[in-house]
């Protein structure tokens, strides 16, 4: 993936803020408390740059993190050499000694991973660290009840795996009055309770359902880089992420003219369209055309015409003729529109826009030197 490394030639511009993560980190930290606070830094960090935000959230004194695959274990591991890693996705066969070399701890989501980690410290002649994850409801990754029950009763099953933690996932935990949140919880007490080791049910939705749900270690996500955890309350979290594009040329417009690929809008009297470097190959979804917003100087002005690959355009005829001028930067995600509005406008969630965000454009990052804490 090409990406701008010189401010003067970009396009667009992502601006990562570091100290709001910590900041968010923190918060989430002491609403949980007791229970210890991890962070999930998968997808790159949510696409924020994982390098970049796991060594400041280590600085700020987190001790445990979450990716999703071993690559994106290796890629993370030189860059926090002290801090607990596991790897979501579990054990692939003939990953053990990769696991071993750099220090990661595997979820073991299958009968099978177990067997295969346990017969590796066997073979070691050592227990190895490993995560145990439990299905209460997901249907995606986990030990069903049954085979939970299997290894409480057969010690033997865990023989050389020292369970580091016992987790499991909510499905509806941005919904506050699902009936299937305290059944998740309950279940997973139960479970769990069969098994050695930290217990985790949280992540960052689910903080915010109360202490019945944090038990020993908290892992939220997306509430870290600033998308709303409480969907249907204000947002409790600070925004990390801002996202320009550059304007490259003002035109005016007049009836019965049309704007971009299909004609999909038509002008309706005198107006001026701006052409801004932002596409659905910069993460800008196809999705948003005559949907979407962004700011100039503090002012939303609307997507008109299709969103293509490189461009879009905006109506800014409601704005003085010198508040528009090409050159200048167009906020696409920041204090005036924030990631839960654009996935509003495009149908989607936070997480998606905040992976997809800025794939051409400059990073810039902005604090990270908060000192650490005890």
């Amino acid at each position: 993936m090409a990406t701008t490394t010189a401010p003067d030639r970009a396009t667009s511009i992502l601006t990562v803020d570091l100290d709001a993560i910590v900041a968010n980190w923190r918060l989430l930290g002491d609403r949980a408390r007791p229970a210890a606070c991890a962070a999930v830094v998968k997808a790159d960090a949510y696409g924020m740059g994982a390098t970049r935000v796991a060594p400041a959230l280590a600085a700020a004194g987190c001790a445990t993190f979450f990716v999703a695959t071993i690559d994106e274990a290796l890629d993370l591991r030189p860059h926090i050499p002290g801090a607990e890693l596991f790897v979501l996705n579990g054990l692939l066969p003939g990953t053990e000694a990769l696991f071993d070399a750099h220090g990661l701890i595997p979820v073991l989501n299958t009968l099978d991973q177990i067997a295969g980690w346990r017969a590796h410290a066997r073979a070691r002649g050592q227990s190895r660290p490993a995560a145990i994850h439990i299905d209460t409801g997901m249907n995606r990754l986990g030990l069903e009840a049954g085979q939970v029950a299997r290894i409480a009763e057969d010690k033997t099953l865990l023989a050389g795996i020292e369970t580091r933690l016992v987790m499991s996932h909510m499905a509806c935990a941005d919904e506050e009055g699902s009936p299937m949140n305290p059944a998740q919880r309950d279940r997973f007490a139960t479970l769990s309770a069969l098994l050695p080791g930290r217990r985790s049910l949280g992540a960052s939705s689910t903080i915010f359902l109360g202490p019945d749900y944090q038990f020993d270690l908290v892992r939220p996500g997306a509430a870290l880089y600033g998308v709303n955890p409480t969907p249907h309350r204000p947002n409790p979290m600070a925004g990390i992420a801002r996202l320009e594009a550059k304007i490259l040329q003002v035109r005016d417009v007049d009836t019965p003219m049309t704007v971009g690929y299909g004609a999909t809008h038509r002008v309706v009297g005198k107006s001026r369209i701006a052409t801004v470097a932002a596409g659905y190959a910069d993460g800008y979804f196809r999705s948003l055309g005559n949907r979407g917003h962004g700011v100039i100087g503090g002012h939303l002005v609307p997507v008109v015409g299709r969103v293509s690959m490189d461009l879009i355009t905006v109506d800014v005829g409601h704005l003085p003729a010198d508040a528009v001028r090409p050159g200048m930067m167009m906020e696409l995600i920041g204090p005036h529109h924030d990631v839960d509005a654009l996935a509003a406008e495009a149908g989607t969630i936070g997480y998606e826009i905040l992976t997809n965000a800025g794939r051409r454009a400059f990073r810039r990052y902005v604090g990270g030197s908060i000192p650490a804490t005890t």
